[in-house]
């Protein structure tokens, strides 16, 4: 048993534990848990993930299972699409015995689905999606979320560009949820550290449906000293390669939220830009006991290093591991009094706890810049930026949500 193996199951281990209920469709000696997420639309986010799950999945199973019961993932494909997202959801829940859903990438999926959880009274762990809202103006009881949220990341770049001598600033973003979020949040917390700063420019391009040229020239011609972008994907690639074309780019700082991360920082190639502020995942560098246990086994599993998606992964089936333990039960009710404080201390990223407040967890991000070393793309300079220190305190971040 790998070394990450024994610490998950032995902190597991650690915790009292209680019989389970029989589930509707579900095996005595199964627990059934849900996913949904964008896995033809977003592939190079969502297959990563989909393996960091497994080999959680995997882990944790061949160690004995929760209370001696195995963990049964029943993955359904949402297709980018809110609706269908819902309908997967009802159907994982009501036939095949779900007892809590996880999973969603686009912030309006997540959304989407947890508005059907507090419906349906159903636990939902949102792994991905960053909008703020899903666990502040639309919070609810049934709805956890799992990465550092939009704020955390724009928070974390923020601080880093309050050092740089721009003043005017750009910005761009897709026009959904995610990207007002990112923009909102980075000028009010770049405006907190540097109140000599403006906004002169914003640019809405459409998800995936950028027209890059024109973007370009609209941000050109602010003038602005530094620009922040949000866009990511194929959006990303077609924004790099006209800005740089364009010289959009020569002597301009440019903070980025995600673009460190490999998904979406190697296929950037040859034309990665040097010097960008990101946010994101130097899997090759990070040396921790719990990393390099995570990264092994990962590799010898799938051939390849793992990614973002696959931390993400990975931690959502440890914090389901760890609140099925501590509530003993697969009840509801039980469940969302495990994840109040629900501490996981093991995770390859370190340890983070979800926050009873506002059910945002304290996982943190790497921050740093983008490089190509050796003609690869690489995050370099980075550092490692606990979510919890980028947070409002509980009792600001509990104003934010509805009255329950």
């Amino acid at each position: 048993m790998t070394m990450i193996r024994r610490t998950v199951l032995g902190a597991l281990a650690a915790l009292p534990l209680m019989g389970f209920g029989p589930q509707v469709a579900q095996a005595a000696d199964t627990i059934v848990i849900g996913e949904v997420n964008s896995y033809t639309r977003l592939p190079a986010f969502t297959e990563p993930y989909k393996k960091g799950w497994q080999l959680a999945i995997e882990q944790i199973n061949a160690a004995g299972g929760i209370d001696g019961k195995q963990l049964e993932v029943i993955s359904r494909d949402d297709t980018g699409d809110p609706a269908t997202a819902i309908r997967i959801a009802e159907e994982l829940v009501a036939k095949e015995g779900a007892v809590l859903i996880f999973g969603t990438f686009l912030s309006n999926i997540g959304l989407a689905v947890s508005d059907f959880a507090q419906q349906k009274q159903v636990l939902f762990l949102a792994s991905e999606p960053l909008s703020d809202a899903i666990v502040w103006s639309k919070g609810n009881k049934y709805t956890y979320r799992l990465r550092p949220s939009t704020h955390m990341q724009a928070a974390m770049l923020a601080e880093q560009a309050a050092k740089l001598d721009a003043v005017k600033w750009a910005t761009v973003a897709p026009n959904y949820a995610y990207g007002h979020d990112a923009v909102k949040a980075f000028k009010s917390e770049l405006s907190k550290l540097r109140p000599d700063v403006e906004f002169v420019e914003e640019q809405w391009p459409p998800v995936f449906k950028i027209d890059a040229g024109s973007t370009v020239r609209a941000l050109e011609a602010s003038k602005p000293d530094a620009i922040f972008n949000v866009t990511f994907g194929g959006d990303l690639a077609k924004f790099v390669r006209e800005g740089s074309l364009r010289f959009l780019f020569e002597d301009r700082a440019v903070a980025s939220l995600l673009t460190g991360e490999p998904e979406y920082l190697h296929p950037l190639g040859n034309e990665t830009p040097d010097g960008w502020i990101v946010t994101g995942y130097p899997p090759a560098d990070i040396d921790t006991d719990s990393h390099n246990a995570f990264a092994k086994a990962y590799t010898d599993k799938f051939g390849e290093a793992p990614k973002t998606g696959s931390i993400v992964g990975y931690n959502s089936v440890l914090a389901i591991a760890a609140a099925l333990t501590k509530a003993g039960s697969t009840d509801t009710e039980a469940l969302l009094a495990a994840m109040e404080g629900l501490e996981v201390t093991d995770s390859p990223t370190g340890p983070f706890m979800f926050r009873a407040a506002d059910h945002q967890s304290t996982m943190g991000a790497y921050v740093g810049k983008t490089a190509l070393v050796d003609g690869e793309p690489k995050m370099v300079d980075w550092t490692y930026a606990d979510g919890a220190a980028y947070l409002p305190s509980e009792e600001e971040a509990a104003k934010l949500r509805p009255a329950e």
